[in-house]
């Protein structure tokens, strides 16, 4: 079940300027293959293994064009203010359709689009959520993030349907995996409806993302000492900004460690 990200169709002029479709070195090795196309001297072993070069020329032209476009939307991504309020715990949160308003001109114009999807998830009471990014260039990337239902309350009471339960995890992930992607900061300061500027690229993790990690590590239950000693980090608040998703992996990693016969829990 494909879902795909809301957004602008942006305007040629918005289009990542830096862009381009292949490489001198790519162009130099297709321009190769294009030739000895043309020559009809040449034997077929050898004109399958220059389509082969071709085509690897251009598989990692385009991840080089897709990891360049990435850091540039990233630096030039704004912040996103919690405008909603959860009255369970009286907490700020940022809306789904909050996050895409604010950071989908920045997604687009840098040749990205986003689309999600399910597969069949091996932790019980887990949906398994995958967001392709695609990238103008040609390369694509998957992200993957196992969720638990939210069919029930902070007291662990059911308070919504199944189908209820689905869709409101389904919302949980693509805000988060959104968030993750783009490195995507959270503020509680308004700005009077004026764009907020692009947060500096050192630091560390935003509050959400600390509480996120804390959480996720109470429930795959890992030794958080020993979480922090492999980090470096005095706390979950001290994570670098730019290993956030090093300590997402690592923490389900675990789990994953965990729920396979065998290997058992580290």
């Amino acid at each position: 079940m494909s879902v795909p990200a809301t957004h602008h169709a942006p305007m040629p002029a918005e289009q990542d300027r830096h862009a381009s479709p292949v490489t001198a070195e790519a162009a130099a090795i297709l321009s190769l293959v294009e030739r000895a196309a043309r020559d009809p001297s040449i034997d077929l072993d050898r004109m399958e293994r220059l389509i082969a070069m071709g085509n690897e020329a251009r598989r990692q032209a385009a991840e080089r064009e897709f990891n360049a476009a990435l850091s540039r939307a990233q630096a030039a991504m704004p912040q996103v203010f919690r405008a909603a309020t959860n009255a369970h715990n009286n907490s700020r949160y940022a809306r789904l359709e909050d996050i895409h308003a604010a950071i989908t001109p920045v997604i687009t114009a840098h040749g990205f689009s986003l689309s999600f999807d399910t597969e069949p998830c091996d932790v019980a009471g887990h949906y398994r959520m995958v967001c392709t990014v695609a990238h103008a260039g040609g390369h694509s990337r998957q992200h993957r993030a196992d969720l638990p239902s939210d069919a029930a309350g902070a007291q662990g009471r059911a308070n919504k349907t199944a189908l209820q339960g689905f869709g409101s995890t389904m919302s949980y992930g693509r805000r988060y995996l959104t968030l993750l992607i783009f490195n995507v900061a959270l503020t509680n300061e308004d700005n009077d409806g004026q764009p907020i500027k692009p947060r500096a690229p050192a630091g560390c993790v935003t509050e959400e993302e600390a509480s996120f990690l804390a959480e996720l590590a109470q429930e795959v239950g890992a030794d958080l000492p020993a979480f922090l000693r492999h980090m470096g980090v005095p706390s979950l608040a001290d994570v670098p900004a730019d290993r956030y998703d090093q300590a997402v992996a690592a923490l389900e990693a675990k789990r994953r460690r965990a729920a396979t016969p065998g290997t058992g829990a580290r």
